[in-house]
């Protein structure tokens, strides 16, 4: 036996071995959501309506659904329960008409608790009016349930003037809003001008930590910070701001914020702080600007299930040299560090392996989640497991994205123009760091996407920026490639992955080798310049699939846009599976990254398995006592 065969079935005894000793024993808490009733227009006369299949239910759960016009009383749509999906087309709806729909799940052929009504939509998509700051615009948002109703709230980053690390200059004062999807605005924080402005500087995580419900909100913070109930965080004389609107010096902090008010509940000193400012970059040729706050103020951001149990937030610093990544634990009214992974210097294996972004993943199977920082992986105990040695790099997509192998895989898109013998692409395997194929030595390659897109290739397929190609996981060319590598979103009715850039979703029609458009968001925009991504693309509501949220062109409003194309495949919601959970949650650090599951999605794919979570029961909305470390 060839030493390459052997070290193959080496690796995948050792797998097994593994998964044996590791049994998950734990239940991780998610959150509660209701029904997510969702009705949209679908031509003159038609209503499509779709709702939620929990990932708490059991399989058999079929549904009745039921419409209300004006005072009349409902009727039933389905003549027997609904089993094959979680969708429906009513047909002949009077639109000018108030309408509303309503879903009973049915279980041992008997009915139970009516969902939440859901009126129908006057157009193909949602308007949240926002009460944007003069001179600032919407960036990217994220989710969560702010009031424990099982209904989302957004957060939105308000951007004004911003700022790379390496540039000079002033910045506006970073802001945030919550609000709920019938645009009402819960409350606002300031970050204060002591917190620069810019894609590298403003990472924040809403999640709920403490499992009692209700999401919190977690940044970084500073001196002048402002919260939801106006009380500042640290000095509110200080300014730490240099003659090049750089912050070099002056108090770092992290602080948990309530996510029903926005009051600070804990604040922390940040770690790590900057220490030594040139020690953060200049591994492998990544050189300049090292001592003057180019590479100490890149921050990264997550949330990982470290216990098996209740997530805890990442903060991260670093990436081109020296990287850490700090965990923390909001339990019981107290703000905890769990541990802190510092690769400490140059010299280290782990240094300069980072992303302009992170994915979190379970990838040994036990029940708590690791670390995949790019081109490197840290265990759920803070101390790293591997690195592939390729280096810091743009873009990084970690999935089932191979059926038929039981390990997640990585696709990583690198900087290697310094290093002649470094891959560009690599597909690499997410436990073990083993790299399964790469190309474009010695490039700087920026982007790069995996997801399955042709039904002809039992896996993802594998692409990047340069019109190289369609490449498959055992990176064999088996076509031409899009011209979109930007994100994915699932869209129609089938189990293939959709192309979303800027203010469009396109098909890719394998046959012909092009894009075909689905839908133009006219009136809406994109945001962070050619990468062209959207506020969020999640699965929000209604079945599996997936919205997308934009900014309207005049900066007024957010559009939600959900698809109203039938489909047959029926999934539990994608929120219910904990990986695609935390990647909408750190959907918006860095350069954002379209999320993805734990499971294989794609054509031929086999059922997924019922996720084993609990949730907790809807909360009332009373607030949280507040507490200051």
């Amino acid at each position: 036996m060839d030493m390459k065969n052997q070290s193959k079935i080496i690796s995948l005894l050792s797998f097994f071995l593994f998964l044996n000793l590791t049994q998950a024993t734990a239940q991780r808490q998610m959150e509660y959501l209701n029904r997510g009733v969702v009705a949209v227009p679908a031509g003159d006369d038609s209503v499509f309506v779709s709702w939620r299949l929990l990932g708490t239910e059991p399989e058999e759960t079929a549904f009745n659904l039921y419409r209300k016009t004006g005072s009349k009383k409902p009727v039933k749509l389905n003549k027997k329960p609904i089993t094959e999906s979680t969708n429906y087309t009513d047909a002949g709806v009077n639109q000018n008409q108030e309408t509303v729909y309503f879903v009973r799940p049915v279980l041992n052929g008997k009915e139970r608790e009516a969902s939440e009504a859901a009126a129908a939509w006057r157009q193909n998509y949602l308007t949240l009016p926002l009460q944007t700051p003069e001179g600032y615009s919407p960036n990217d948002a994220s989710v969560g349930d702010l009031n424990g109703d099982g209904q989302y709230e957004i957060i939105i980053h308000m951007t004004g003037r911003s700022r790379d690390t390496p540039a000079k200059g002033f910045t506006d004062e970073p802001i945030f809003h919550a609000y709920t999807l019938d645009g009402e605005l819960l409350w606002k924080i300031n970050l204060g001008k002591n917190i620069r402005e810019g894609a590298h500087y403003t990472q924040f995580i809403v999640i709920d930590m403490d499992g009692d419900g209700i999401a919190e909100f977690a940044c970084k913070t500073a001196d002048g910070t402002v919260d939801g109930k106006g009380k500042v965080i640290g000095d509110a004389c200080k300014d730490w701001r240099d003659k090049n609107g750089k912050i070099l010096q002056g108090p770092e902090y992290f602080t948990v914020f309530d996510g029903r008010t926005g009051a600070a509940l804990a604040t922390a000193d940040f770690i790590p702080g900057r220490g030594d400012l040139c020690g953060w970059g200049g591994v492998g040729g990544n050189s300049g600007n090292d001592c003057d706050g180019n590479r100490v103020d890149r921050f990264l951001a997550g949330a990982a299930y470290l216990d098996g149990k209740l997530p805890s937030v990442l903060m991260a610093r670093g990436y081109y040299g020296r990287s850490v990544i700090a965990a923390w634990d909001w339990r019981d009214g107290k703000l905890t560090s769990r541990w802190v992974f510092d690769t400490e210097d140059g010299e280290n294996p782990f240094s300069g392996q980072g992303n302009h972004s992170l994915s979190v993943n379970d990838i040994d199977k036990d029940g708590k989640d690791e670390i995949v920082y790019g081109a490197m992986a840290v265990d759920d105990n803070g101390k790293g497991i591997y690195t592939t040695g390729l280096r810091h790099g743009d873009a990084l997509h970690v999935s089932q994205l191979d059926p038929s192998n039981p390990d997640q895989l990585a696709w990583g898109i690198h900087e290697n123009e310094t290093n002649a013998t470094g891959y560009g692409v690599a597909l690499y395997n997410a436990r073990t760091g083993e790299i399964i194929w790469g190309g474009e030595e010695g490039q700087d390659v920026g982007r790069g996407l995996a997801a399955d897109i042709d039904p002809r290739n039992p896996s993802a397929e594998m692409w990047w920026n340069g019109n190289k190609g369609l490449y498959n996981v055992k990176g064999e060319k088996i076509g031409k490639n899009p011209s979109s590598t930007n994100f994915a979103i699932w869209w129609d009715g089938d189990l293939l992955r959709e192309l979303l850039n800027s203010n469009y979703i396109d098909k890719w029609d394998y046959n012909q080798e092009q894009q075909v458009r689905l839908l133009t968001a006219e009136g809406a925009t994109s945001n962070n310049g050619t990468k062209a991504t959207p506020a969020l693309s999640a699965d929000l509501f209604g079945d599996w699939r997936e919205e997308v949220i934009f900014r309207t062109e005049d900066n007024q409003s957010l559009r939600i846009y959900t698809t109203t194309i039938p489909t047959n495949h029926r999934l539990y919601t994608l929120m219910h599976d904990p990986q695609y959970r935390l990647s909408i949650t750190w959907q918006n650090v860095g350069y954002n990254q379209p999320p993805h599951t734990s499971f294989y999605l794609g054509h031929g794919m086999e059922k997924p398995p019922r996720p084993d979570i609990i949730v907790p029961k809807k909360t009332d909305n009373k607030d949280k006592s507040k507490k200051r470390l």
